[in-house]
């Protein structure tokens, strides 16, 4: 039988609030689609919303075009944030306390704040930051509702790009004669990661489409060929840098960035 997009919508939603393992759409039904993942993703938000939840932005998943051959892709993915599960850093770290949840995991980002929207597919890095507001490095946390984190593209979109949570640090406030510098630097920094003072792997901004600036791009183009868009004041958590790494309570974790002028994140784990 097809997936009902509102009922698995309804599933996900009570899966997100107990921390319950749930079987991956894409094992239930074969021709469980992207349209049907959208569809469910989009129900889900209403149940968010109805719940008292405000949208806040826009999560990617899959910003490696190397992989959309092999996932049978034709861009990038995403799923809406919400501002309960946004948070801001003070001075460059933050306490993030983890929910009772299965095994997130943690990636570094760059978080862009939108000051207009972006109406216009196929744009450069330099156009797309002149709807750029500021830019921040951030840590993603994400979780798998599904067994064994065994996810397909249609399972990412359809379980709200498996968001749980996102950490900002300090923003940078992009200038219009910042913008060619910003080009040069987003597509060739690189970051280091580190948990508990140890060094874990070094990140690169070409990891996500060649350029932060670039992936954002491909997403409004993406998004307004659905028919939706980005708006001015969303923020948009644009691909990790590294793998996502296994986190648990009590753990610090830090990033820093090179070849960007962006202040380092802390966040403490509890």
């Amino acid at each position: 039988m097809p997936l009902d997009p509102q009922s698995l919508a309804q599933e996900l939603f009570d899966a997100y609030k107990s921390g319950a393992i749930i079987p991956a759409p894409s094992g239930r039904d074969a021709e469980f689609d992207m349209n049907a993942a959208y569809a469910t993703e989009a129900a889900f938000a209403a149940l968010r919303i109805a719940a008292g939840a405000k949208t806040a932005g826009i999560k990617v998943g899959y910003a490696n075009k190397a992989m959309w051959r092999v996932l049978k892709l034709e861009t990038l993915v995403w799923a809406h944030m919400y501002e309960d599960t946004v948070h801001y850093a003070q001075g460059g770290s933050a306490d993030y306390t983890l929910p009772a949840h299965r095994a997130p995991k943690i990636e570094p980002e760059i978080v862009f704040k939108l000051k207009e929207p972006i109406t216009s597919a196929g744009l450069d890095a330099a156009a797309v930051l002149h709807s750029v507001e500021s830019l921040a490095i951030g840590f993603e946390i994400i979780d798998c509702p599904f067994p064994d984190w065994q996810v397909k593209p249609t399972d990412f979109v359809a379980a709200f790009g498996l968001h749980l949570g996102l950490v900002i640090g300090e923003p940078l406030k992009v200038d219009a004669d910042m913008i060619p510098a910003l080009v040069e630097q987003l597509a060739s920094f690189k970051l280091k990661v580190s948990k508990n003072g140890e060094f874990v792997e070094e990140g690169a901004g070409k990891n996500s489409l060649r350029s932060p600036a670039l992936c954002l791009a491909e997403l409004g183009g993406a998004m307004l060929k659905r028919g939706s868009g980005l708006a001015a004041g969303d923020l948009i958590s644009s691909g990790t840098l590294t793998a996502g790494h296994l986190i648990q309570h009590g753990e610090t974790w830090s990033v820093e960035v090179e070849g960007l002028p962006l202040a380092g994140l802390t966040i403490r784990l509890s």
